[in-house]
């Protein structure tokens, strides 16, 4: 299944592959990934260390898979974002996300997540979930300027939804 990019207007969502999640895990680049400084970060490993692990438990997610977060003008990957997995049984997907420091602070990560809570919303989920440190409130502001709410908060974690 041919997934396609998503343009927003800094960024390209690059959706992952088999091969470049293996390359990803492997923290090996291919000839023509271009790698911003501290790329992959340990988030993206294990988001396609999971996806990976899908693929071969369930098959292709479609367009529930983990992203590349390109800059739009140079092509470097400078973070990813994506689904844990496809839809749950109610239809709600969960998202996770991470940029690598030198390029946080810009609204990368609000652009990026707005274009994916849109995918996700076109491909039919009822609404979308993440969560985020306690104490890490950069990106509490991430999804709340992308539109999801905080609905309940724990020891640890800080729980955000949007519905659809």
């Amino acid at each position: 299944m041919k997934i396609e990019s998503v343009a927003t207007a800094r960024l390209v969502l690059y959706p992952m592959g088999v091969g470049e999640a293996e390359r990803i895990v492997a923290r090996e680049p291919g000839d023509g990934d271009l790698w911003g400084e501290e790329y992959p970060l340990d988030g993206d490993v294990r988001a396609c260390t999971g996806f990976l692990r899908g693929v071969a438990e369930r098959g292709d997610p479609g367009v529930f898979r983990p992203y590349e977060i390109r800059l739009a003008d140079s092509g470097v990957a400078v973070g990813g974002i994506g689904f844990h997995g496809p839809p749950d049984e109610i239809g709600v997907a969960t998202v996770g996300y991470g940029l690598v420091p030198g390029v946080r602070g810009r609204g990368y990560a609000s652009e990026a997540l707005r274009a994916l809570l849109e995918l996700a919303r076109v491909a039919g989920v009822t609404g979308v979930k993440g969560d985020a440190d306690l104490d890490n409130p950069a990106s509490h502001r991430v999804m709340e300027a992308a539109g999801m709410r905080c609905v309940a908060e724990d020891e640890q974690l800080r729980h955000f939804y949007l519905g659809f």
